[in-house]
């Protein structure tokens, strides 16, 4: 019963080793510093880990097939310009649009979202019906996105400046909240919540979900089991788009402002995520909870250390360091299984 008893909780905090991380980590940095423990501070925490969160639940549906995509990052700069060019305050003297008239707050939101999702279809076409490496697929995608944001941004009048004075009611999206006080919950962070409660739903509920999962397992036993992969791919990636689409219209909600070099590397930060939370490199393994912590982590670890004043190039070091042993622990546990 004893033996039993403990294996029981052996396996209980083996699944759930990923939280005990996040807690010593939250631990050592406030031991260091015990300002560091504050509502103040875990609600800074979780604004940044918001738009963090729904790059990589979108990165995840192309991990879990397999894959890999690293034209996000562009893609949510490119949506952060498009939706703050069409954003600005009617008084505003650089306007984007100086003969724009003010549109409804919606409008330029979907067609922000819409340009994500079309790129992700862009990406989902080339590596279903080209056989195109997801690797090699998503590098061009991405150059070539910067290349259009870039071009974009430089049209006259704005000439590659900076975009701000965003009106109000969008800027409120990233900055507001239910409440006030230290204890208000942001706008932002609802938002997050919500998309990982539909990305959940995906993953367990629905049949794109369950051949999501058969594609990453064994791609070979998905064609002969009847999956249209091509099919599904395409509607993988366009999904992954459609959420860079919407974390690139609240960056710029909650930065106030937007430029061409928005989402630079972000797509880094999300794979980072998504493979310490357990989404494993070689596709069919992912849970949603595993991306929430694997989210969490790294934004404490870089906001800790910066609280802590930590050199930043520190910061990178680590990253990569934690890349790389989660990726050789997710191969192992592959290895030992095959």
């Amino acid at each position: 019963m004893d033996a039993s008893k403990g294996l029981r909780v052996k396996s209980a905090f083996s699944q759930n080793i990923i939280w005990v991380v996040l807690v010593v980590l939250l631990l050592a940095i406030t031991a260091i510093d015990a300002n560091f423990f504050s509502v103040t501070t875990l609600r800074d925490v979780l604004i940044q880990s918001s738009t963090r969160l729904i790059i990589a639940l979108g990165i995840a549906f192309i991990i879990i097939t397999g894959g890999t995509d690293l034209s996000a990052g562009r893609i949510v700069g490119l949506s952060a310009v498009v939706s703050a060019s069409m954003l600005q305050r009617p008084d505003y003297a650089n306007k984007f649009f100086p003969d724009m008239p003010e549109l409804w707050l919606i409008v330029p939101i979907l067609i922000s979202i819409v340009i994500g999702l079309i790129v992700g279809l862009i990406n989902g076409f080339i590596v279903s019906k080209f056989n195109v490496p997801p690797f090699i697929a998503t590098l061009g995608t991405m150059v070539a996105v910067y290349g259009a944001n870039s071009l974009y941004f430089d049209m006259e009048p704005n000439n590659s400046q900076p975009i701000g004075g965003l009106r109000s009611d969008f800027t409120n999206i990233g900055s507001g909240a239910i409440g006030s006080g230290q204890f208000s919950v942001p706008y932002i962070v609802l938002i997050a919540i919500f998309v990982a409660f539909i990305v959940w739903v995906v993953f367990n509920k629905t049949r794109l979900g369950k051949n999501m999962y058969a594609i990453g397992g064994n791609i070979q036993a998905a064609h002969v089991s009847g999956i249209n992969v091509a099919r599904n791919l395409m509607w993988l990636y366009a999904i992954a788009g459609a959420l860079y689409g919407l974390a690139g219209v609240l960056e710029a909600a909650r930065t106030g402002g937007a430029s061409n070099n928005y989402g630079n590397m972000y797509e880094m930060d999300a794979i980072a995520a998504c493979v310490i939370g357990g989404v494993s490199a070689t596709g069919g393994v992912g849970k949603v909870k595993g991306i929430v912590a694997g989210v969490l982590i790294l934004t404490v670890l870089n906001y800790g250390l910066t609280y802590i004043g930590i050199n930043p190039n520190w910061q990178l070091i680590l990253k990569g360091l934690i890349i790389v042993v989660a990726v050789a622990f997710d191969l192992r546990k592959y290895a030992a299984k095959k």
